[in-house]
């Protein structure tokens, strides 16, 4: 069992558009979730898991991953947005920005990777 420790940024919050997904989930920990959103449970299945292990979080599958990467064409066609923070400063990145950011891959170990955030739209219209 979780302490409540390690329930920081594991969650998922939804608004008219938007889904945000803390991103300490692992993907195994997601799949399992009646919160998460069936069509990201496909997409996970389908897309996400082909290249990475289902103990893989998100915080630390981003920093790895490659441009020529089957998720990172899936990242980007969803749209995906990641809340980072850093030195007093929160802000969204996308996918891109963050596999192509030298500085970001220099600074990963003191950024917290807080949330993903998906548009409720590019879901709907991303086909499985």
């Amino acid at each position: 069992m979780d302490m409540p420790q390690n329930q920081d940024f594991k969650y998922v919050l939804q608004d008219f558009g938007n889904i945000y997904i803390g991103a300490r989930y692992s993907y195994e920990e997601m799949l399992k979730s009646e919160e998460i959103p069936y069509k990201w449970k496909a997409i996970i299945r389908h897309y996400l898991l082909k290249e990475t292990s289902p103990e893989t979080t998100m915080e630390n599958h981003i920093f790895f991953m490659k441009e020529d990467d089957f998720a990172y064409e899936t990242f980007q066609e969803l749209k995906a947005s990641f809340k980072m923070s850093g030195h007093y400063e929160s802000r969204e990145y996308k996918i891109s920005e963050i596999v192509q950011s030298e500085e970001l891959h220099r600074k990963m170990d003191t950024i917290i990777v807080e949330e993903l955030h998906l548009t409720k739209l590019a879901l709907m219209m991303f086909s499985v």
